[in-house]
């Protein structure tokens, strides 16, 4: 503990060397620290005296307690042994210390100290004792009743994920799309060099006028909205009368290496010209997913200044950001030194390598997406667990060099996004305020990715009606949470609220999905409905059918 407080010490009087002049101070509050270093010592006096005499009162302490919720050290081995409830005990009253050190270092400008805690937090989640066949119990009792064949296992799965580049989640021959995830019916009707564009079969006798084309991220498979029958946005909204087109992004190889943001504009406004063409109707209701929203709503912004704002009947924005000012940890991973070292590691090949951003995005969750399956799977050789959203997790695509490093400094370094004028598509500038197209934005409010509050910041630039929704959970489950499942909650509010704070403190919450919410705010803008024939059955209008959903770009690596 002394010698890591004496490094901040060290971190501080170095930073302060280099602040430029007038800028705040950087200091150390010693008296704090000092205090701090007591309080330390005295807490681990007491850990230790209780290790040695388990009676004494004062036993069952609010850190015995915080242990038992922690869920590495949950399982019952953990307390039952006095060492190893020692040891886990140990471990979390100093990483508890840990931070209150950081807290004593002042000056600091808020990013530089949410990048100290993160890169503490992602430090002391590394050296849990969980994560140690030594301090493991479990571990320890496994290598009894396998005698050793768990950690046999475990470097051989080590060893081929380290081939591979990537850690697995799930069982690699579960799932596979088309066979039993990315199912629904439907056929690819239109291809082009960035896109495939998928029509689903209708089930309903009569379908709503207005079609729907959803836009995933592209930085993900499509699949996500069309896992399985019991979970996909697709089929229930198939199910719901609606005729759903799917764009399905090309993984980047060296023929689209040098894509730039117009060009995924100018794809979504290519997607749903196609799609008014397939069913023969002048608009189309649109979904934007996480930065496909992004794009979107740089899409509409365009539309609008050329005076085709029409072609949109309504947007939706599944957790999209525009405004990046407080978008959350992934911030931290966005500056100068680290958008020029992702330019040097795509510069040989044009496009970066899907892994890394897996990598970036699990770091974020590192506690639930790295640890838990070292443990698992390396130390105690478990079986691999058969989730089809973790596939699709571990199911990474490529991306463009160049837009994604110009998406990482004109968005979140820069925030060009929402400077009316300072991004533009095709030569037309950009400004969402010119954005009057009805909007549906839905936020998820334990989203570590797209935080609800900087999802909240669309509603101060779109000047259109607008309906936002606060979803419970995170970024996916928030957005995967098909109405049978009963899970969940969301929140609404019918009135007028001035920030995110103001819309929580005056929401209702409704049990369950919002999905219905949804349908039934998008079928008021659907201009009634029309029979399923003709072009509402794919490949059987003005696009012939090329192949079967899912089709061939979702497959690429």
């Amino acid at each position: 503990m002394g010698q890591a407080q004496q490094k901040l010490m060290e971190y501080a009087a170095e930073a302060a060397a280099k602040m430029p002049a007038g800028a705040p101070k950087v200091g150390v509050d010693t008296d704090r620290l000092f205090d701090q270093g007591k309080d330390f010592w005295a807490d681990s006096l007491t850990l230790w005296q209780r290790f040695f005499m388990p009676g004494m009162e004062g036993g069952d302490s609010a850190l015995s307690e915080a242990a038992s919720r922690d869920r590495r050290f949950s399982a019952p081995q953990w307390g039952e042994h006095p060492l190893f409830d020692l040891i886990r005990q140990s471990y979390l009253l100093m990483c508890e210390h840990m931070f209150k050190g950081l807290d004593a270092i002042e000056g600091l400008e808020p990013r530089q100290k949410q990048q100290m805690r993160f890169a503490m937090q992602t430090l002391a989640d590394a050296l849990s004792p969980s994560n140690f066949p030594a301090t493991n119990p479990l571990v320890l009792e496994r290598i009894f009743e396998t005698r050793g064949d768990n950690l046999i296992k475990g470097i051989e799965r080590m060893t081929a994920d380290l081939t591979r580049g990537q850690l697995t989640h799930t069982d690699p021959d579960a799932f596979e799309v088309g066979r039993n995830i990315a199912m629904t019916p439907g056929k690819v009707v239109y291809e082009a060099p960035l896109f495939q564009l998928i029509q689903y079969a209708p089930t309903t006798a009569r379908v709503q006028a207005t079609p729907l084309v959803i836009f995933p991220p592209w930085i993900n498979r499509f699949y996500i909205l069309d896992l399985n029958p019991r979970n996909s946005f697709v089929r229930w909204a198939v199910e719901q009368g609606l005729t759903v087109f799917m764009v399905s992004w090309k993984s980047a190889d060296a023929s689209i290496a040098d894509v730039e943001a117009d060009a995924y504009a100018l794809a979504q406004i290519d997607a749903i010209e196609r799609a008014c063409e397939a069913v023969g109707t002048p608009s189309a209701h649109a979904i934007g997913y996480c930065v496909a929203g992004t794009t979107l709503a740089m899409t509409l912004s365009y539309l609008a200044a050329r005076g085709e704002a029409a072609k949109v009947a309504s947007a939706t924005f599944f957790t999209a950001q525009v405004d990046f000012a407080d978008a959350g940890d992934l911030l931290l991973f966005v500056d100068d030194r680290q958008i020029d070292m992702l330019g040097q590691m795509s510069a040989e090949k044009g496009f970066l390598d899907g892994r890394y951003m897996a990598a970036t995005f699990n770091l974020l969750r590192g506690r639930d997406l790295i640890w838990s399956y070292v443990v698992n799977n390396y130390l105690l050789g478990q079986d691999y667990p058969v989730f089809d959203l973790l596939h699709w997790n571990g199911d990474t695509t490529n991306l463009p060099a160049g837009w994604h490093r110009r998406y990482l400094s004109d968005f979140y370094r820069d925030n060009l996004l929402v400077q009316p004028g300072a991004l533009s598509v095709a030569g037309v500038p950009i400004d969402l305020t010119r954005i009057e197209t009805p909007a549906y934005v839905q936020a998820g409010r334990e989203d570590h990715i797209a935080p609800a509050a900087s999802v909240w910041k669309m509603t101060e630039h779109l000047r259109g009606p607008l309906r936002f929704v606060l979803a419970g959970s995170g970024h996916i489950a928030g957005v995967v949470n098909p109405p049978a499942a009963g899970k969940y909650q969301y929140w609404t509010h019918d009135g007028t609220a001035d920030s995110l704070e103001d819309f929580i403190a005056g929401a209702s919450e409704t049990k369950g999905s919002w999905w219905p919410d949804w349908l039934a705010w998008i079928s008021e803008k659907s201009g009634g409905d029309v029979p399923a024939k003709g072009g509402r059955i794919p490949g059987k209008g003005p696009l012939k059918a090329i192949e079967d959903a899912p089709g061939r770009y979702v497959r690429e690596r």
